[in-house]
């Protein structure tokens, strides 16, 4: 019989760039929620929860992995990718500015290169790639801080910006070790599994507390619509699939994206301004992107 034909690699940079766009628009939705009364980690269960029971018709046959090992792989996955990811990144923006916290997260691509360049030679990048990489970098700094070159000190939330940058490099790692024995819709499907469960202890501490009330508000309902069903279901099985055919480094790197599309939904919802250096930051990112991929 003749062997089935991937899809064309193109659709997969598609996915990654459709993921981030929706991912640097989420942070509109999560402050709307806030704003009627839901803390992040009622949030983060409530969205996981829907984007679980989502794609549960559609994730058919084994639930467990092959081995233990696997398991743990995908436990891992849902902690790094998932729970504490989520709750570092919120605990960040109670002690750091949010120029900080999104400036040190969006770090996470740089991490992953040099990670996987040295433990897989597969991965390890051209020269044309650092440099494309290293000009998007430079362009996503430019974006983040959009014209206020203030950067404050504040260790506690920047240390945990940072705990949240390498737990998406430790997610990456996760999902790459996976690639080959587990479609993605088997690994998305349990990093949502683990990430619910590893959310619960955080509600002896503060018990969930959302009432019926509070998510049949139309603000809320579509807002967590939208966080569960497009940010979540949706998003996290196009980026595993991307991270699984195009390798973590080239589908991590699109993350310097995501500040860039923070800004401008800002500036088209609660009409933040954008400045020139922002926009030359813009430029950075797009043409060190195209270069990092240009043969």
């Amino acid at each position: 019989m003749p062997r089935m034909q991937k899809p064309p690699t193109y659709r997969y940079h598609l996915a990654a760039l459709f993921s981030v766009v929706v991912w640097g628009a989420t942070f509109v939705s999560t402050k709307v929620l806030i704003a009627h009364g839901l803390s992040p980690a009622e949030i983060f269960l409530l969205r996981f929860a829907l984007a679980y029971l989502c794609i549960l018709p559609f994730a058919r046959g084994r639930f467990f992995a092959h081995g233990l090992r696997d398991e743990a792989l995908l436990l891992a996955a849902g902690v790094c990718g998932g729970s504490l990811y989520f709750l570092t990144e919120n605990m960040a923006l109670e002690f750091a500015p949010a120029s900080n916290v999104s400036l040190i997260v969006c770090t996470a691509p740089v991490w992953t290169a040099l990670v996987l360049s040295l433990t897989d030679p597969a991965e390890r990048m051209s020269r044309r790639q650092i440099a494309g990489s290293a000009l998007a970098f430079a362009g996503m700094v430019l974006v983040v801080l959009n014209g206020r070159f203030v950067l404050h000190l504040s260790p506690r939330g920047d240390l945990l910006a940072l705990c949240a940058a390498w737990l998406w490099v430790f997610y990456s790692m996760a999902v790459k070790r996976l690639a080959g024995r587990y479609p993605a819709l088997f690994i998305t499907r349990k990093v949502f599994f683990y990430g619910l469960l590893t959310i619960l202890p955080t509600f002896a501490l503060k018990p969930f507390d959302v009432s019926w009330q509070q998510l049949s508000h139309p603000a809320v309902l579509g807002n967590l619509l939208f966080l569960g069903i497009i940010a979540s279901m949706l998003c996290y099985l196009l980026w595993n699939a991307a991270m699984l055919r195009l390798g973590a480094v080239r589908t991590t790197n699109y993350i310097y994206l995501n500040p860039l599309v923070t800004i401008l939904t800002a500036a088209l919802c609660i009409d933040e301004r954008i400045t020139p250096v922002a926009l030359a930051g813009a430029a950075l990112i797009l043409y060190g992107m195209w270069r990092a991929e240009k043969n």
